[in-house]
């Protein structure tokens, strides 16, 4: 028979194995990126067994069925984005091999590197529904037709503008809905909106003017413009800026409500379009499976720098580095051919390459 020690004790693992399941669940949708191509994300049934879906997730799917190919795309532009800008860090958004915890348990936590990927998250969704919409492949949107009239640069709105502001709404109905879910009066629902916002504000804040000339020779007597979004490459940079700087904050009572301010008093509050984090980063130094952190042993390094992320000094946490020479294989003497073609000869090359020490 259970002793009241061992029932209390069961009933502790239950409530932190439900916290944590909870607290994943935001970023859960990401595993729609592991789905086979083949396999159907919208409609009554396919929605109800996507297992990466929080239960409000599932009636956004059944209910805006179209939608939902521009989710998997967005969740493919996320790894895909993630690894690119923190291919030299020691955190390096390495994926679980399984599951639909895509980035492992790093995300259960308040860190820095959850918050940039629930911003890169929901800046991935807005592009890919907003390029559904530019595109045609949706057909509750289309282009943004409220661009109209004369600029005061003095040339005419025309053409196909990115409806962002579609793309927008989506995203806060879908990567917002498991914050709501659980109530606003808690760190990390709010952590979660804050950054999700921050991550759509890097879209808007850098949206570009693309235009088109009219006239005899190209003469530009009359010049046609239109709204694009920036390449998803320039909105990860912007948010990789935001990592770097984010301000680390806690749950503080204002009146009736509660905010999250800057731990440090001197520390001025963050703007809308800033990072924020609730809890310190691991180091991602040494091999740890249970929480997806793959150590950064064996990891290429930078020989020649100390001070820069990828230098083999910091990249390596202490354990130091080991040189060795490889035979790469290059493009070289490369030759234009008219018309229109370069052609390249294969060339191997023995180089100098930097390890982290196991």
């Amino acid at each position: 028979m259970p002793t009241d020690s061992s029932v209390t004790l069961t009933g502790r693992r239950l409530l932190l194995l439900l916290w944590a399941t909870h607290l994943t669940m935001a970023t859960n949708w990401l595993s729609l990126a592991r789905l086979p191509r083949s396999r159907p994300v919208s409609g009554t049934e396919p929605c109800g067994r996507l297992r990466g879906l929080a239960p409000g997730q599932v009636g956004v799917c059944r209910a805006r069925g179209e939608v939902m190919e521009s989710v998997r795309k967005a969740a493919e532009m996320v790894t895909e984005e993630c690894q690119h800008q923190f291919r030299n860090r020691r955190w390096n958004c390495s994926t679980t091999p399984r599951g639909i915890n895509v980035f492992g348990r790093v995300m259960n936590q308040g860190t820095r590197e959850a918050a940039f990927v629930h911003a890169l998250a929901s800046a991935a969704v807005a592009v890919a529904v907003t390029r559904g919409c530019s595109r045609g492949e949706l057909e509750r949107c289309g282009c943004d037709r409220k661009v109209r009239g004369v600029s005061p640069e003095g040339f005419q709105w025309s053409g196909c503008s990115d409806n962002l502001s579609y793309g927008v709404a989506f995203s806060q109905n879908f990567v917002d809905e498991p914050e709501r879910a659980k109530g606003m009066s808690s760190g990390r629902p709010l952590m979660n909106i804050h950054n999700n916002e921050a991550g759509r504000k890097a879209i808007l804040h850098n949206m570009q003017v693309e235009c088109k000339c009219h006239g005899v020779s190209g003469s530009c007597e009359l010049k046609t413009c239109w709204k694009v979004m920036p390449p998803f490459r320039r909105v990860g940079a912007v948010l990789k800026e935001r990592f770097d700087g984010a301000t680390e904050v806690r749950l503080t009572r204002v009146g009736s409500r509660t905010a999250l301010l800057p731990r440090d008093p001197q520390v001025k509050p963050p703007a809308t379009r800033d990072l924020v984090y609730l809890a310190s980063s691991p180091d991602f130094c040494r091999l740890d499976p249970d929480n997806g952190i793959p150590g950064t042993a064996g990891r290429r390094c930078n020989g020649t720098s100390r001070l820069a992320p990828d230098g083999c000094e910091l990249l390596c946490c202490g354990p130091g580095f080991r040189a060795g020479r490889a035979e790469v294989v290059q493009r070289c003497s490369c030759k234009f051919s008219w018309c229109c073609s370069v052609r390249c000869q294969q060339c191997k090359n023995t180089v100098l390459i930097h390890t982290c020490r196991e």
